[in-house]
């Protein structure tokens, strides 16, 4: 077993996942830096934001929601909550909905559950005050026969470290809270297919490589996210921490994550929605907020998987100042999957895994559907450097972003002058310390051992995934959860996350496919075959 092999490379770089329902569950290893953390989650030494609250969310939106009545919430309940978008689109088609009242649904929602109340999530850290007067012009362009691709005028959250003109772009980073910017290439490719930006999602602070010893879903700007299926006895997962949880909890029609080794895979599968992690440069990183310009990506969380098919579509495009970009193909990628099926499809399923619950459930599923599936052992393969290859990129991308991308008025240039700004403003912006932060200004290396670095970490990354896939004609790897996602990370694979049940204590479990470069039709594909099989998610309750 490979469990201990790349444990604790550092203390708070990596940690162990550990359960103890032993027939549910193994004790894996993280590579990946949505599992940071080594404390229990549930220990909050700050639980509300200090620095934004429901008036100053709500000032400039308050008065807009006035017509929306309780009354009319209760009525658009079963036409919107955990509906995917086609229905969504077919309902305004008929006429039981516009997209007006789907926007001031979402935003009602978010008010009666989000913040400042018994069941508050925390997981938007901000709203476009200008979303109602945008749905009405798509309601204006639906009626002229504008509608431009599947995602028009569907609300969608952003992950608050992508770029946007209506609200500032934090990180969740009191450092951050006036970084006012320009849309990011995503934002803009969205927009140009008709999709609303709603608001912003919290995020574990600088998307989870700063404090090292926080809670995943907290940030200085945001607080604390909590997680729909347990609000303080099951961890959200991050670093994309409000992006799944306000999926979960049907706060937006779909929402957008980023990754640099399981900051997607990890709050999707434990806010039981779907999580994609692409090919890296299969979406821009244009414009948004870095820390590794080798392993970065954003990526769809939705309810479902055809509505992750249509956001990946709606993210895609060739940008000439990503040194990654991908020119993606010409064919959209939310075609109709209902006509597939997995025969003659086989796939690897890690032994060790096979003590869980969920997964032999989620295995036998896929073999219902046709699939052959073949026991394989992990490869005993270190991912050696891998924090140092975070740090390194970390350094000199931050710097990037701050001379190219971020408000011409924030006054950085370096890591450490953030790292100043905290120490001067640490009770507001650092109350678990910036250890993180610390070692990307310590780090240092030549050129020549950096690429030394990024190569040996590519090919072993690789090798875990090829050596199983092609000695055994594999399409694919199955994982659980975030448990491969380093590995992913490195090889620049993509991985699909869909929810695949619940442990005897309710806490979500996503089963994670796992193929090579440019496969995600495929990936789409097997998902959604499985998740209609097996129909696995099921709303939380308090938020149903």
């Amino acid at each position: 077993m490979r469990y201990l092999l790349l444990l604790c490379l550092i203390f708070v770089a990596f940690s162990c996942k550990k359960d103890d329902k032993k027939t549910e569950s193994v004790v894996e290893p993280s590579t990946d830096i949505s599992a940071i953390s080594t404390k229990d989650f549930r220990d909050f030494k700050v639980l509300d934001s200090k620095l934004i609250n429901n008036e100053i969310i709500w000032k400039e939106l308050d008065e807009q929601l006035k017509d929306f009545s309780e009354e009319k919430y209760n009525v658009l309940k079963p036409l919107i909550l955990d509906q995917d978008i086609p229905t969504l689109q077919k309902h305004i088609t008929d006429g039981k909905l516009s997209y007006e009242v789907l926007t001031k649904f979402y935003l009602f929602r978010i008010k009666t559950y989000d913040r400042e109340n018994d069941l508050a999530l925390n997981s938007v850290i901000s709203l476009n005050p200008k979303a109602i007067d945008e749905a009405r012009q798509k309601d204006r362009e639906f009626l002229n026969k504008k509608m431009k691709h599947p995602v028009f005028g569907m609300p969608v959250l952003l992950k608050d470290n992508i770029n946007t003109v209506e609200m500032p772009t934090t990180a969740g980073a009191f450092a951050l809270h006036q970084n006012f910017t320009e849309d990011a290439y995503i934002t803009k490719a969205l927009k140009n297919s008709g999709a609303i930006i709603l608001g912003k999602a919290n995020l574990s602070e600088w998307a989870y490589f700063f404090c090292g010893e926080c809670p995943s879903g907290y940030s200085a700007v945001g607080g604390q996210t909590l997680n729909p299926y347990g609000r303080r006895t099951i961890d959200t997962g991050g670093s994309s921490s409000g992006s799944g949880v306000a999926v979960s909890a049907n706060f937006c029609a779909a929402a957008v994550g980023s990754e640099t080794a399981g900051s997607i895979l990890s709050p999707a599968s434990q806010n039981s929605v779907v999580g994609l992690k692409p090919t890296v440069g299969l979406l821009s990183r244009t414009g948004i907020i870095p820390i590794s310009s080798t392993l970065d990506t954003p990526g769809p969380i939705t309810k479902n998987v055809t509505d992750n098919a249509i956001m990946l579509d709606a993210m895609k495009g060739f940008d000439s100042n990503d040194f990654k970009s991908i020119k993606p193909s010409s064919e959209p990628y939310f075609k109709d999957f209902s006509t597939g099926n997995l025969k003659g499809k086989r796939f690897g399923a890690f032994k060790e895994l096979l003590k869980d619950s969920l997964y032999v459930n989620a295995v036998a599923v896929l073999k219902q559907q046709g699939a052959e599936i073949v026991e394989i052992s992990e490869e005993e393969i270190e991912l050696p450097d891998f924090l140092r290859l975070l740090n390194l990129d970390m350094k000199v991308d931050l710097a990037t972003y701050f001379e190219t991308s971020a408000s011409q008025n924030i006054p950085y240039k370096t890591i450490e002058d953030v790292m100043n700004f905290n120490l001067e403003n640490s009770e507001k912006a650092m109350p678990y310390g910036q250890k993180l932060f610390e070692g990307v200004s310590n780090d240092k290396s030549t050129k020549e051992a950096f690429e030394t670095i990024k190569n040996t970490l590519k090919t072993n990354g690789r090798q875990f995934f090829n050596i199983p896939m092609e000695s055994q004609n594999l399409n694919g790897i199955l994982s659980i959860n975030n448990y491969h996602a380093g590995e992913a990370a490195v090889a620049e694979y993509p991985a699909i996350t869909v929810p695949m049940g619940y442990t005897k204590k309710g806490e979500p479990k996503g089963l994670t496919f796992i193929s090579k470069p440019l496969s995600e039709y495929a990936l789409l594909q097997w998902a959604y075959v499985y998740e209609q099989a097996s129909k696995m998610r099921v709303m939380p309750e308090s938020y149903n």
